[in-house]
């Protein structure tokens, strides 16, 4: 190698690096397609001006482009970390994390993706979930970034199927999202209580197990039209609870400091964000939705900022 010349030894030491977007890049613009649609509802309100809202989800919808065409490129260029990808009982999970920004970009410009969005995330959920059936799932592996293939897909999905105007089949997506999260909750809250520490560095996919409350009220008031009732209040009540939980752990999961695994709340924050907008609508718990609306917002804004800062230092 010394008598290379120096371009060609650059080329063959960047022809061996790993692909610098890994599939969770694919929660920065899930967290804030999700932020953007709260804005937009708030703007809808008259809580938040238009502009702010649309910008934000132009924003979401040019990182996610982005990461899409760099991940065509790794199927095509880097065949062996794709197959690594699907093969990682972790790792894998975040392929849903593709339909479901497609689907939260559909619905940043309705109706163009949103259905070609559902049928990914439909025939994803069938090669996962459907496969771990065969007893290959292992417990260190059960963590919250399991709710993406079947829970968070089919929440979205739902949302999307009520901006369509197709409420029955709506309804079928909720009521699909809903029962797999009851399935799943108890067994991966019990891995994390019982099982070894989920690794320091990505200890923010953690977060994820704030999403599933916030992100299925958001679903049920996209079906129901929108209004609090007894259930809203009942999701957003354990939401609360999911989100004093992690409050209590942050420390832990700030061990190693901050890293893109910390995205992993950003879906929970952002439609916890759309929650707290729904109650100041209504006039209901007026302090707790302010709390929720101006929380989730400053949380997601300062992933946004940690991140830049990440950038900013190479």
């Amino acid at each position: 190698s010394a008598i290379l010349p120096p371009f060609l030894k650059t080329h063959i030491v960047m022809s061996t690096r790993k692909f610098p977007a890994p599939l969770s890049y694919f929660s920065m613009p899930l967290g804030l397609f999700a932020l953007g649609l709260s804005w937009r509802y708030g703007a809808h309100i008259g809580l938040l001006p238009t502009w702010a809202a649309e910008t934000l989800l132009a924003a979401a919808f040019v990182l996610w482009l982005l990461l899409v065409i760099a991940y065509i490129i790794k199927i095509r260029c880097f065949r062996p970390e794709f197959l690594q990808d699907l093969q990682d009982l972790v790792q894998c999970c975040f392929i849903s994390a593709i339909p479901i920004t497609t689907m939260l970009a559909g619905l940043a410009a309705l109706p163009y993706q949103t259905l070609l969005g559902t049928a990914g995330q439909l025939a994803f959920a069938m090669y996962r979930a459907g496969g771990l059936w065969r007893g290959v799932h292992t417990l260190d592996a059960t963590t919250p970034i399991v709710y993406l293939p079947t829970v968070a897909t089919n929440f979205v999905s739902a949302t999307a199927m009520a901006a369509l105007g197709l409420s029955d089949y709506a309804w079928l997506f909720l009521g699909t999202g809903l029962f797999s999260w009851l399935s799943l909750e108890a067994a991966i809250l019990s891995r994390l209580r019982t099982g070894t520490p989920v690794n320091a560095p990505v200890r923010g996919i953690v977060g994820i197990q704030l999403a599933p409350a916030f992100v299925g009220c958001g679903a049920y008031f996209a079906v129901s039209g929108g209004h609090i009732d007894t259930f809203a209040l009942l999701l957003i009540g354990y939401g609360c609870l999911q989100f004093l939980l992690l409050l209590r752990l942050l420390p832990w999961t700030l061990e190693q400091g901050f890293s893109p695994s910390f995205w992993g709340f950003s879906f929970g924050l952002a439609a916890m964000t759309g929650c707290g907008f729904h109650l100041i609508a209504e006039q209901r718990l007026l302090f707790l939705g302010y709390f929720l609306a101006t929380t989730g917002s400053g949380l997601v804004m300062l992933l946004l900022l940690a991140t830049l800062n990440l950038a900013r230092q190479g």
